[in-house]
């Protein structure tokens, strides 16, 4: 196990490291000859260290049962938001690693939270990497490795579980890295075409790439201090929130769209019910928020825009939802609780887990009205299974736990009890902005070291859906003899 864990996150963090080219080439095209060495030497190193691993090869190693496969995937997340930190700590962009640390695991989980308050004063290159680890992360670090590189032999397929999100999981072919090239190739050229559009809209092409990787990987970081409100483009909002919504959904569908297999996208239980959530949250808000903008296109725009950034959770502004009347708060608030779809970039409890206790709920009561009738929970048209009901209330559980445990760490660092509950939200759910002293027009940056280095434990559990770092937590406890 020692082996194969040494060798894995080897190769992430060499896979990881080849990224910082990006980086560098921005550093050298804008002239900030000073921050290269902070990319340049930990790249170097990554490759060392994923070169010696190689070279001294043992032949293929197994991953072994899931448990292992946990604890590797919840490994390489940590070790990604260390190593991701580094160039922000060297260049000098925050002043303390604790800082940095929040940053990177912020980008790779796709949180968006963000201790700058000036983003326009750091350097491109910052910026962009900053950016980069939002489309690095959304996709799935691991699922990256597993497209490039028959990484680590037999049980890729438990690694690529181990960080999607959802109750259930499946290969869209018979081969996981077949599964993951695809994937990938999606999302790669979505990223391409929305940067394209942005670029064509108005955007230079250093802020359209930039906006295009928070927005595939639903992370939120943006390149001005006022986010997409700083550009004051209707056009460029209508863009961005269109890819959101694009990113929220199960990249799976995208295939089964490319596959002919029509049929099946109109049956899938978890898309009609993004849809059914979307529309309402934007209807609704758009009604109350009516009176306050005065005009109904403005306020279809924002109101759709931040339905969107919440419900994909992205995190992106363009209009400070915190200022808007209670019951469009409410109803934002309310979208904290749902998240994307499973299989997407979007985090959040995902609407397939509130789908399938909705449909049991429907199922119980028709069970009250009739009962000797039988009654079975179908998803996708299809008779589904029992068990993933306990399984889905099982992880909402848990889910809540952790809410509650992160909401009590931010009461006892001083934040208020409306605060720290939606921060907590926030941090967990991936979302980014929060309410109250930690809205979208705020920042992380005044709280204290150990709350922010909770956050980062709670961004990753988030991502990695709860399991992942629990068990890796689990294993890292002394055992009992």
């Amino acid at each position: 196990m020692v082996e194969i864990l040494a060798r894995s996150l080897a190769t992430v963090l060499g896979i990881v490291g080849t990224s910082f080219v990006l980086p560098v080439l921005v550093a050298w095209w804008y002239g900030e000859y000073r921050d290269i060495p902070g990319f340049a030497v930990p790249m170097a190193a990554s490759w060392a260290t994923a070169g010696w691993f190689w070279l001294r090869g043992r032949g293929k190693a197994k991953v072994g049962g899931v448990q292992n496969a946990f604890v590797i995937v919840g490994s390489a997340w940590v070790a990604i938001s260390l190593f991701g930190a580094i160039p922000l700590y060297v260049c000098g962009a925050f002043p303390n690693f604790a800082d940095a640390l929040f940053e990177s695991a912020s980008g790779f989980t796709t949180t968006g939270a963000s201790v700058i308050s000036d983003v326009e004063s750091l350097p491109k290159c910052i910026n962009f990497w900053r950016c980069q680890t939002h489309w690095l992360g959304g996709m799935g670090v691991i699922a990256l490795a597993v497209a490039l590189i028959p990484i680590l032999g037999i049980g890729g397929y438990r690694l690529v579980q181990a960080e999607t999100s959802g109750p259930e999981k499946g290969k869209l072919t018979s081969r996981i890295s077949d599964t993951a090239k695809i994937l990938w190739a999606i999302y790669f050229v979505l990223t391409m075409l929305q940067a394209a559009l942005l670029h064509w809209f108005g955007m230079g092409w250093f802020d359209a790439v930039c906006h295009a990787f928070s927005t595939l990987g639903t992370g939120g970081f943006s390149t001005r201090n006022a986010s997409l409100a700083s550009f004051a483009s209707p056009a460029l909002e209508w863009i961005c929130l269109s890819f959101m919504l694009l990113a929220s959904v199960n990249f799976g569908i995208y295939f089964l769209l490319l596959s002919g297999r029509w049929r099946d996208v109109c049956e899938n239980t978890e898309l009609r019910g993004f849809a059914f959530i979307v529309l309402g949250a934007v209807a609704g808000v758009t009604a109350v928020e009516w009176m306050q903008f005065g005009a109904f296109d403005d306020a279809l725009r924002h109101s759709a825009f931040q339905v969107a950034s919440v419900i994909s959770t992205t995190g992106f502004m363009s209009n400070d939802y915190t200022t808007w009347l209670p019951a469009a708060q409410l109803l934002v608030l309310t979208l904290f609780f749902v998240g994307g779809c499973s299989g997407s970039t979007a985090g959040g409890i995902k609407v397939i887990r509130w789908s399938v206790l909705a449909k049991q709920l429907r199922n119980d009561v028709q069970r009250l009205i009739h009962p000797h009738g039988v009654f079975t929970l179908r998803i996708n048209g299809v008779p589904g299974r029992s068990e993933v009901v306990s399984v889905v209330g099982s992880f909402i559980f848990v889910y809540f736990v952790l809410v509650l445990v992160t909401a009590l760490a931010g009461a006892l660092a001083g934040l208020d009890v409306y605060t720290s509950f939606t921060a907590a939200l926030s941090m967990v759910g991936n979302i980014g902005p929060a309410f109250g002293s930690l809205g979208p027009a705020s920042n992380y940056g005044a709280l204290p070291g150990p709350l922010k280095l909770w956050y980062c434990f709670a961004m990753l559990a988030g991502r990695l859906e709860v399991y992942t770092l629990l068990i890796l937590v689990g294993r890292s406890l002394p055992r009992r003899k």
